[in-house]
């Protein structure tokens, strides 16, 4: 458990870097995301590589995974719609993330999301922490500690619409690996396309 824990401080801290109104303005916000997945994925490699050998690779993962992050975008895309129909702030702290992206290529931004953040963020959260925190305790308490973790190191943003997307994307990630451990692949290929996607391809 040390290990785990000193990977999740080095976490908040790469994210509060990341995130933080102070610091944000003087980084490669997208730079600095790929290089701290990546980072905390050869920690967790380093430490525990059972996850690859439990995982299932084959065909199937791909497409289960563009699957499941086409309806991840389906339920963002309906996310943002009820959230700015009730919040006047929820629009503008969106905004705020997508601004993020204004002066980065298009081609470099979607090589980094499907090559390095989507699955190096993966292999960490839910084939590291989460399966390290389930097979010390239980598969619930793995899935609802990472989960909650998962979102908090999105606060130093002070982006509410951005720590939610989060916690709903960490839910559904960490739920589907709490019911199905041996598919982190399609997770892996979920997360990826779902980076793409909402944040090159389909803007939402």
């Amino acid at each position: 458990m040390k290990k785990l824990c000193f990977t999740l401080v080095v976490a908040a801290v790469l994210w509060a870097v990341m995130f933080s109104p102070q610091t944000m303005p003087l980084i490669n916000f997208w730079e600095m995301m790929a290089g701290s997945a990546l980072t905390l994925a050869v920690l967790a490699c380093l430490f525990d590589r059972s996850w690859l050998k439990e995982s299932v690779w084959n065909p199937q993962s791909l497409l289960l995974g563009i699957a499941l992050a086409a309806a991840l975008w389906g339920v963002f895309w309906t996310g943002d719609k009820v959230a700015a129909w009730l919040f006047d702030f929820a629009r503008p702290q969106v905004d705020m993330i997508y601004g993020l992206k204004e002066s980065t290529n298009s081609l470099f931004l979607t090589l980094l999301l499907l090559l390095v953040t989507g699955p190096a963020e993966e292999i960490f959260w839910r084939g590291y922490v989460q399966r390290t925190i389930s097979h010390r305790w239980n598969t619930n308490a793995g899935f609802a500690i990472t989960t909650a973790v998962y979102a908090l190191v999105h606060a130093a943003s002070c982006n509410f619409m951005l720590i939610m997307a989060a916690l709903v994307a960490g839910i559904v990630w960490g739920g589907l690996y709490r019911l199905f451990p041996r598919r982190l692949p399609v997770l892996i290929v979920s997360h990826a396309v779902w980076d793409a996607a909402v944040f090159v391809w389909f803007p939402i």
